[in-house]
């Protein structure tokens, strides 16, 4: 079943790569500065008629998740194509379940969706997996692979920042594939990372930190997403200089046009259709954007608020440290979740927590920005916390992607 369904998706890569594109795309003075300076700009949308609109020579790639994936599929634009699929599996395989079915169908049309940003753009697309597979390795590598393979010249492989996650990236990057290791939010989350997994790209979801802040009534958010950044920016600087990864930042989840300036000089970004917008239309002059790596980020907080809240999201203590040298020691690609978890515990680092089934329904209710006072007492880092709500938010638009799926298997 696999092999005809991904023989077919290959055709359809082969197809878009090969489309013509136009040959007179704008430049941006703005964006042209920014890529002087070392930042990569990339959309993050996956409606291929909004990043028409906003198409600029200086974009290098767009990225797609599993919202932005379930936006495109409900305008029905894949209606069709989802349905053949549904045919064509069954065929194969008559006695498919329901659930491996969905699977399958939603493979198809995030590849669709990808695909068709290449055929119109001609740049490499990040795609991102189910999250249902985002603690089980052996899945997660399967699926990159499969993904990777429908593209290889385009598709980079986007992994949820997992315990697991970081075993599964190791092993996926070990085979050459290019991996855009998601839903990070602290330069010690990332810092494990870029040694232990070695992924092409880590992220900072900066806008999302911010809106933590503030939403709980803690300060006015300014500034905490684009310190995390920053402190994860110079780290990998500084591992790249010592050879120990070739590990890039992508500054993630911007929600204003300003982020764009108090950043400039990060490896990447991925900046939303809103925020691309309002950043070329302010009409800035280019000389005056300038490199803004190693700025020192001053936030203020609420009287009361302890420090050590948020000080994991920008501070290297030594106890990550010393147990991201052991982990990366032992090899990546050998580890399990659950060693990396053993590792935890035995540093005392605190970075990570196995939520039970009823914490993740709590978090899904909530939202992707969590009540921090739901959780106090808890033993949870706020790191920690902001990626599994960003997880289990990914969940619920993956949801209503699947039903809508079922619907159109009901259909064919």
């Amino acid at each position: 079943m696999a092999e005809s369904i991904d023989r077919q998706l290959r055709e359809v890569a082969q197809s878009a790569l090969s489309a013509e594109r136009p040959t007179n795309v704008a430049s941006n003075a703005a964006l042209a500065r920014l890529a002087a300076l070392g930042t990569s700009p990339w959309l993050d949308t996956g409606n291929r008629e909004e990043a028409t609109a906003l198409w600029h020579g200086e974009f290098t790639a767009l990225t797609t998740n599993n919202t932005l994936a379930n936006q495109v599929v409900q305008t029905g634009v894949l209606d069709d194509v989802a349905k053949a699929a549904v045919r064509e599996i069954k065929a194969a395989q008559p006695g498919i379940s329901e659930a491996d079915l969905v699977m399958e169908l939603g493979f198809v049309v995030n590849c669709h969706v990808a695909l068709r940003l290449v055929e119109r753009f001609g740049v490499r697309v990040s795609v991102e997996l189910h999250p249902a597979v985002a603690d089980d390795i052996e899945r997660t590598v399967a699926y990159a692979v499969r993904y990777f393979a429908v593209c290889p010249e385009r598709f980079t492989i986007k992994i949820p920042l997992t315990p697991d996650g970081y075993c599964s990236v190791a092993r996926v990057c070990a085979q050459g594939i290019p991996v855009n290791y998601t839903l990070g939010f602290s330069a010690r989350q990332n810092h494990v990372a870029a040694l232990v997994a070695q992924p092409t790209y880590v992220n900072v979801f900066l806008g999302r930190l911010n809106a933590v802040i503030s939403d709980n009534g803690l300060g006015d958010g300014k500034y905490v997403g684009e310190k995390a950044s920053m402190a994860t920016q110079d780290d990998l600087v500084a591992l790249r200089a010592a050879g120990r990864s070739q590990t890039k930042l992508i500054a993630a989840s911007m929600r204003g046009a300003s982020q764009v300036l108090d950043l400039a000089g990060t490896d990447v970004y991925t900046m939303p259709p809103k925020v691309a917008e309002a950043f070329m239309a302010a009409g800035h002059d280019p000389a005056g954007i300038t490199s803004q790596v190693g700025r020192s980020f001053d936030v203020a907080f609420n009287a009361g608020v302890d420090p050590a809240l948020t000080a994991p999201l920008w501070d290297l203590d030594a106890r990550c440290c010393a147990m991201s040298d052991e982990l990366a020691a032992r090899g990546g690609t050998t580890l399990t979740g659950a060693d990396l978890l053993a590792a935890d515990a035995d540093h005392g680092a605190g970075m990570f927590r196995v939520y039970t089934a009823e914490e993740q329904l709590e978090i899904r209710t909530t939202g992707k920005i969590p009540r921090l006072s739901d959780w106090t007492g808890r033993g949870v880092a706020l790191d920690d916390l902001m990626t599994q709500s960003a997880l289990q938010s990914f969940t619920v638009d993956q949801s209503a992607l699947d039903d809508r799926l079922r619907r159109l298997a009901a259909q064919a």
